[in-house]
């Protein structure tokens, strides 16, 4: 197995993963797009700079919690739309260091989560609103200032395109062997109120250099799909697919990218928050379709993950703690699960999660006398499995099973988890 292949396959074993969106806008707490939404100049933008100093920043309790709810791996901004760089460039001055914390932040979060046995990515975007080379575009905060757009006309994208290529090289040569790479974003189709094109792809972050930069550089790691180019896996954003994915009809790696409460960067005031057993069925029916879960945090302006967040994850991680050996390693199975359920497997295992606990029973397809033992992963209690016939149902008997179907005997009370899960040992 080649360089690729092989991370490949360390991402699938992997299935969890930590996001973690940071950077200036968690001062003005209210949307990591805050800059765009409330059309913000550089000027109007500038005291979150100058204010930046997260002195209750603690990588290792970041990756201490991380690890505790199950991850496996964690992805950091290096740098969102907003132009704001969390590493100590040689390319700017618009960075970190330059601010009263006067920091390298990627560096204390790389060492802290090497160091609790993490797999460590970058998520870089190819958007700087921040840069005086970024020409004005659809998403750009100014768009609607007609006269800063005519001021603004000479920007060359390709200046621009060497400081993110040189950011990009920076970042894959300070820290060391890096996993993925997660560029973000392309929006070629764009287009301003006259119909002139005010869209970025491509051609303009001269996306096949950069992508062949990035091998060069680190030939084990995992580029995204966000390039307006193919990438080594896919990512579906704030919403789950509804089977595997697939790229010219070919199955493909992917990743949900997934907020705790709608809003990537820290957001005080939003409320959204989604409760703990949802989040384990997002997991699970990513697993099931041959995904991986990449769920959000956005840290506070001094530098904490909120406590609505750190509760969440606790929740996660005591699922995790018990049936984790259900997602590790886990994928599809060729198996169709009950209603309500899902299916994953690895090796001659295979889980059912089951998401609406029924009444007494649970019938398996296609798995007659392929169970030789069944129990209830949380806590190793065993489940009754048995084969009927099929035929008409009369009083106690059931019927209309259909040839093949394996049946479980439940218990009344669904288990005090989550998301129950029952793991089938087959022949």
């Amino acid at each position: 197995m080649d360089a690729q292949g092989q991370a490949i396959a360390q991402l699938r074993d992997r299935r969890f993963g930590l996001f973690i969106h940071w950077g200036l806008y968690a001062l003005a707490a209210r949307h990591e797009w805050v800059k765009n939404h409330e059309r913000l100049t550089d000027e109007q933008y500038q005291p979150y700079f100058d204010h930046f100093d997260p002195d209750l920043f603690d990588p290792s309790a970041w990756a201490r919690a991380a690890r505790g709810a199950g991850m496996k791996y964690a992805v950091l901004t290096t740098k969102h739309h907003e132009g704001f760089c969390l590493w100590d460039s040689d390319l700017t001055d618009y960075k970190a260091t330059k601010t009263p914390y006067g920091k390298d932040l990627v560096a204390a979060f790389v060492d802290a989560f090497r160091a609790e046995g993490l797999g460590v990515g970058f998520y870089h975007s190819l958007i700087d609103w921040h840069h005086p080379e970024f020409p004005v575009d659809a998403v750009h905060p100014q768009r609607d200032d007609l006269e800063f757009r005519k001021a603004t006309a000479g920007r060359d994208v390709s200046k621009y395109a060497d400081y993110l290529h040189g950011q990009v090289r920076e970042l894959l040569t300070r820290y060391g062997d890096i996993d993925v790479m997660w560029l973000d974003f392309s929006y070629p189709d764009s287009v301003f109120e006259d119909g002139s094109r005010a869209g970025k792809g491509r051609d303009d972050w001269r996306s096949e250099e950069l992508r062949a930069m990035i091998k060069e550089l680190q030939p084990g790691i995992l580029v995204n799909d966000r390039l307006d180019i193919p990438g080594d896996f896919l990512t579906p954003e704030q919403y789950q697919p509804a089977g595997p994915m697939t790229r010219d009809g070919a199955p493909m790696p992917w990743e949900a990218c997934q907020t705790l409460n709608g809003s990537w960067g820290y957001d005080r005031d939003n409320l959204d928050w989604k409760p703990v057993d949802l989040l384990v069925r997002m997991l699970v029916d990513s697993v099931s379709k041959d995904g991986n879960l990449l769920l959000n945090v956005g840290p506070t302006g001094r530098g904490e993950f909120d406590p609505r967040a750190l509760a969440t994850l606790s929740g996660l991680g005591e699922w995790m703690r018990q049936n984790g050996r259900a997602i590790y390693g886990a994928g599809p199975s060729e198996f169709t699960p009950p209603p309500d359920c899902r299916y994953t497997q690895r090796g001659d295992r295979l889980y059912l999660h089951v998401f609406a606990w029924p009444m007494r029973h649970l019938h398996l397809p296609g798995l007659a006398g392929r169970v030789r033992y069944a129990q209830l992963l949380h806590d190793a209690s065993e489940i009754h499995v048995s084969v009927h016939e099929s035929g008409t149902a009369q009083n106690t008997t059931m019927g209309g099973l259909g040839t093949g179907t394996a049946t479980l005997s439940l218990p009344i009370q669904r288990p005090n988890v989550e998301v129950p899960v029952i793991e089938l040992f087959l022949d």
